[in-house]
């Protein structure tokens, strides 16, 4: 398996944590009867649960650019020291992002996101 795919197997699991994270800090602050239900009438998340909840979230919207880049590489044969570099900056800036995230530290947080946004940019110019 190339260093790519590896990368996106990782990311998912990192995906998969984070919807832990953020599943046990709703039950921490709402409770576990509400969850269970249709959700109608949940009130939002605050404070380090409402973090995870959006950091999960924004993993999952990044995640699927970052699986479609990857697997495009994969199946076009132009994988390569540009898109192992990307793949590692996107993998590496997810991995620190998630926690600052939760714990609330915004420029830190924005420059991590900045990290795995460049290694997006780097495996698309490398396609392109």
């Amino acid at each position: 398996m190339t260093l790519e795919l590896q990368l996106l197997v990782w990311s998912t699991a990192l995906a998969l944590v984070q919807m832990l994270v953020a599943l046990g800090a709703a039950i921490a602050q709402i409770g576990f009867q509400p969850l269970v239900g249709n959700r109608d009438t949940l009130p939002p998340l605050q404070g380090w649960a409402g973090r995870a909840q959006r950091a999960h979230r924004n993993m999952l919207e990044s995640l699927a650019i970052f699986a479609a880049l990857v697997l495009v590489a994969q199946l076009a044969g132009k994988t390569g020291a540009g898109t192992q570099l990307g793949a590692q900056l996107f993998f590496w800036g997810r991995v620190a992002y998630a926690p600052v995230y939760v714990i609330g530290v915004p420029w830190l947080r924005t420059g991590l996101w900045g990290v795995s946004f460049a290694g997006l940019v780097q495996i698309l110019l490398h396609l392109l």
